[in-house]
C-alpha cells in the first residue's frame, strides 16, 4: 500500500471540509486518537460521532489550509490550519500537525493531534 498516495488523499478531504468523510473512509476499525488537550478515541466509531458533533457545530468555515505532509516508512505528519466560526458564536483557529500511523491495508491506526503555534 503507498502510504503517500493515502496520505495525500485523505489530506485532500479534509481540506475540502469532509473531515466525517475522512474518518470514515481511512481509519481502522481499532484505530485510536489522541490530541493535545488530553481528549482521546478508542475506536473508528468514537472517532465518527467526535467528528460529527465537532461537524455539527460549526457554523461557518473561514478556511482550511493544508501546508505540508510528509511521509517516512508508514508513518504521516500533516500541517493544516482550521479557521471555524462555530454555532455557540466562539471561533475556533488551529494550526496543528496531524501525526498518522498507517497499517498494511492503507487504513489510519493510530492520529496524534500537536499544536503548531
Amino acid at each position: 500500500m503507498n502510504i503517500k498516495e493515502q496520505a495525500t488523499q485523505m489530506d485532500s478531504i479534509v481540506t475540502q471540509g469532509a473531515i466525517v468523510d475522512a474518518v470514515k473512509q481511512f481509519f481502522a476499525e481499532d484505530a485510536t486518537t489522541s490530541d493535545y488537550n488530553g481528549l482521546a478515541t478508542t475506536n473508528k466509531q468514537q472517532m465518527v460521532e467526535k467528528m460529527e458533533g465537532f461537524a455539527g457545530a460549526i457554523a461557518e468555515v473561514n478556511g482550511i489550509t493544508h501546508h505540508h505532509t510528509i511521509v517516512d516508512g508508514n508513518v504521516s505528519a500533516s500541517e493544516f490550519t482550521f479557521d471555524f466560526n462555530m454555532k455557540d458564536e466562539s471561533k475556533i483557529y488551529w494550526h496543528e500537525i496531524i501525526r498518522r500511523v498507517w497499517n498494511n491495508e492503507g487504513k489510519v491506526i493510530q492520529e496524534e493531534y500537536f499544536n503548531a503555534q
